[in-house]
């Protein structure tokens, strides 16, 4: 194959603008993918990362355009197109993986029909062929029960589990380009590791090219070829991983690898050991509603979850883990009464939850809060973000407006956001960013438990450490219990106290973090932690990938060559 034809992709100084507010979201900025090559793009919320992402396959929105420079792709020039030829071109050569599934998936169609459109619009299949296709490509990426998932809607599904039907979605017309926008920042460390094998895979296969738009530094180590850095919307470095990543030449690069998560916070020092735990949760099931297979069948619920039962404590980090659909962003639902369980109960300062009603649950909800995985869908898209986080100030704080305006910057300031996003629109930010406007909302309310559902997965490593940091500090001044549902073992070693391991809805494992992720006693936990690899220091300026030995009694780390 010739050089020219091998570039599946050449962006040639690229400057992207937002015409309305005069901002420079690009500047000058160039790269290129070869067929069958990993690039990936890196870079802090808001650098453009996405926004290069979209620009190359014509999906800026509105208001937002190139106003200088060249994007090929695959010897077209979607610039150059009209809509019907862009659809043809998105359709056929280019697939995408969005980074909020809730929000790229219609709520109102069943998953199978949005998944096999492109088969049936641009490949010309019967509605039989691509409902068969599909529901091969389901079972590659770990949907269970695929042929039952495709009449399924999205509400039904996890945040995960979406993550997975965007996968499919667009890996099923098995395009020359695969755009991945952030696309395993919801899913558990076994899983991960499956998608981007699958990702890899197809690239081998077919010699498509793969643009891997990430904030995890370990899978750019582990999968891509080359990488390109963005800082405020420029490129700062540009090269091969080994020489961009795994020694580092540029001082934004190095100030990212020195946020990953290391260290192990030591087990929480309980100031009274008769004191009751802030939240008892005793034998907790949930269900869901099931589907009838023919109008006179039985209904057969699913159960999320299976007789939990756990204590929280006032001051304590507890960390949830397991795979997605495990049940734990049902869990985190329940501790803050979103759901209601089929059986058994949560006590909150000894109420039960699910029987309190009227002002005294509105009072025990602001004590209550929970930062949710989807930011998109978390924020309402008609309020500014001043009116946002404001929301979660007692109501007392509202009646001075200045006052309001000066504690909501404030906030923002700590979560990493300037006073200028106050009169933002959650359209106007980036996905790090609505996230961090959720965090802000949340602690406004200085609540007794903070439940955050994947909180940091959205972040990038700096404002990922920076909002670690900030939920230690505020915990050691406020007192109040965290529950962190998160997928990454680095995070939870670095923040819990106590880890929970959730698997197919059951409990299976909870100790201390020592206990837990350096003496696994389930086999779960065990696969947990051999599917886990991590970005870290080997030699002063050197970085490698290292993977730890869960059966052992103590970590070990082996360099990964």
């Amino acid at each position: 194959m010739s050089a020219a034809l091998a570039k599946l992709v050449n962006i040639s100084d690229v400057s992207v603008v937002a015409s309305g507010q005069g901002r420079v979201i690009l500047d000058n900025v160039s790269i290129d993918v070869d067929a069958g090559e990993v690039v990936a793009i890196v870079g802090e919320s808001g650098s453009g990362k996405s926004t290069l992402a979209r620009a190359t396959i014509g999906l800026l929105p509105r208001g937002v355009h190139v106003s200088a420079g060249r994007i090929e792709v695959a010897g077209v020039e979607p610039a150059l197109l009209d809509e019907r030829e862009l659809r043809s071109l998105r359709g056929r050569t280019t697939g995408m993986v969005f980074q909020e599934p809730m929000s790229a998936l219609n709520p109102t169609m069943p998953v199978g029909q949005q998944l096999t459109e492109v088969c049936r619009t641009h490949l010309g299949m019967s509605r039989g062929e691509a409902d068969e296709r599909a529901a091969t490509m389901l079972e590659r990426v770990r949907i269970r029960d695929p042929k039952a998932a495709l009449r399924r809607y999205p509400h039904e599904f996890s945040g995960g589990m979406r993550q997975r039907l965007m996968l499919a979605a667009a890996l099923l017309h098995q395009p020359k380009l695969l755009i991945a926008d952030e696309p395993t920042t919801a899913l558990d460390v076994i899983v991960q590791r499956e998608v981007l094998e699958l990702m890899t895979e197809l690239v081998r296969e077919i010699g498509a090219a793969l643009m891997l738009v990430t904030h995890d530094l370990a899978v750019v180590a582990a999968y891509a070829q080359r990488v390109a850095v963005l800082d405020a919307g420029r490129r700062v470095d540009w090269g091969p991983v080994a020489d961009v990543v795994l020694n580092p030449r540029e001082a934004h690069v190095e100030r990212l690898l020195a946020a990953l998560p290391t260290g192990r916070r030591g087990n929480m020092q309980k100031t009274g050991a008769t004191a009751p735990p802030v939240l008892e949760i005793e034998q907790l099931c949930v269900t869901y509603p099931g589907r009838r297979k023919l109008p006179w069948s039985p209904r057969v619920d699913r159960v999320a979850l299976q007789s939990v039962t756990l204590n929280v404590d006032a001051g304590e980090t507890l960390a949830v883990v397991g795979e997605s659909g495990s049940g734990k962003s049902s869990l985190a639902r329940v501790l803050v009464r979103l759901l209601r369980p089929a059986s058994g109960c949560v006590k909150f300062a000894g109420h039960d939850l699910a029987q309190v009603r009227g002002a005294k649950l509105r009072e025990l909800r602001r004590e209550l809060q929970i930062v949710f995985q989807d930011p998109a869908s978390a924020l309402d898209p008609r309020m500014s973000i001043f009116e946002v986080v404001a929301e979660g100030l007692a109501p007392s704080a509202l009646g001075d407006r200045a006052e309001a305006r000066r504690r909501v910057a404030a906030l923002l300031l700590e979560v990493g956001l300037e006073e200028r996003f106050l009169e933002m629109l959650p359209h106007q930010l980036s996905g790090g960013q609505r996230q961090r406007v959720c965090i802000a909302r949340a602690l406004a309310a200085q609540p007794r438990v903070l439940v955050a559902d994947e909180a940091v997965s959205a972040l990038d490593l700096s404002v990922q450490s920076r909002i670690l940091a900030l939920i230690e500090r505020l915990q050691l001044k406020h007192g109040f219990a965290c529950i962190f549902v998160t997928h990454n073992l680095a995070v939870a070693e670095r923040i819990a106290d106590r880890v929970v391991v959730l698997y197919r809805g059951e409990l299976v494992e909870c100790g201390t973090t020592a206990e837990v992720l350096d003496r696994p006693s389930h086999p779960y936990t065990r696969a947990l932690l051999a599917a886990s690899l991590e970005l870290g220091p080997i030699a002063p300026g050197k970085y490698g990938l290292r993977a730890r030995a869960a059966h052992a009694a103590t970590p070990t780390d082996s360099i990964i060559s």
